[in-house]
């Protein structure tokens, strides 16, 4: 429309942070927290007292992503023709990871298997925090009943302020279709939007509801009173802001993670070090 691409938001997401209450307790913390990277940082110590981890954590650049709007920073220009990941905003999460990293205070694998490596962490009690999507509550609840452990949902700690990325998915109509192919296609698309529809989706499976109704529905709160953990990416939406569209900006995102690990894993390379030659390399591929 007007040469713009639009989508009807249909399994939207943000991460948030999953916490094993029962280990807290257990190490004499407060549930409620933490709600800061240094409350993080406290009960990760304290944690690790007890032969636990604070997090075991995959380079996500999802995550990646929240640390830096956390930190007051973006990962792109305004016109998206410049990285600017490699200011003080976007070293700054870096350089909070090695930290942990290096005082056994978090792990964060690497590789294809290092998303399941902190799933199973999580799930076996190892570590008592994960940072994943609010799509995995429903799965994550039916663990935690599995592995006799309470679980409760929390906004992802802040830095300068809160703050994540959106993600998921949309619907879209392709525009060579038929007139009649198109009809169809709207009264398909109304179908799976309804608010009927997303309740049912929301509660199953743990996406955000994408309806206002929805969200304002009897039915919702009362979910949201049983089911508190369902409610906490809602709310942290005030926090949310959209990833880069830029057409290069799954390449720069591969950079980006690359620059992390290694960061991470060398002890030789700075933070600054790896994220200013994955800037130097994102340009280029922007500038395009």
């Amino acid at each position: 429309m007007d040469d713009k691409l639009y989508g009807l938001p249909f399994m939207r997401s943000t991460p948030i942070m999953y916490k094993n209450v029962t280990m807290l307790k257990d190490a004499g913390l407060d549930p409620s927290g933490p709600k800061t990277w240094d409350e993080f940082e406290q009960y990760s110590k304290v944690l690790k007292e007890k032969g636990k981890l604070g997090m075991t954590v995959p380079v996500d650049i999802w995550f990646y992503e929240a640390l830096v709007a956390q930190s007051g920073g973006t990962m792109l220009s305004e016109d998206g023709k410049k990285a600017t990941f490699n200011n003080a905003a976007g070293v700054a999460p870096v350089d909070f990871w090695k930290r942990l990293v290096n005082e056994g205070l978090i792990k964060m694998p690497v590789g294809d298997e290092a998303g399941d490596t902190a799933d199973k962490d999580w799930a076996n009690q190892i570590s008592a925090f994960k940072f994943a999507s609010t799509a995995g509550v429903s799965q994550s609840l039916e663990i935690a009943k599995g592995n006799g452990f309470e679980l409760e949902t929390a906004f992802m700690p802040a830095n300068k302020d809160y703050g994540v990325p959106t993600g998921g998915c949309q619907l879209v109509m392709t525009s060579k279709s038929s007139a009649e192919e198109k009809a169809a296609a709207w009264e398909f698309m109304k179908w799976m939007t309804s608010q009927e529809n997303t309740i049912y989706q929301h509660k199953h499976v743990g996406y955000l509801p994408t309806r206002t109704s929805a969200v304002e529905s009897e039915e919702l709160k009362e979910h949201f009173t049983q089911y508190p953990q369902y409610k906490v990416a809602v709310d942290q939406l005030k926090y949310a802001r959209p990833r880069p569209m830029e057409n290069g900006y799954p390449e720069v995102a591969k950079i980006v993670r690359d620059a992390i690990q290694k960061a991470i894993i060398d002890p030789k390379t700075t933070p600054q070090q790896a994220l200013d030659e994955a800037a130097a390399k994102s340009d280029k591929l922007l500038g395009k």
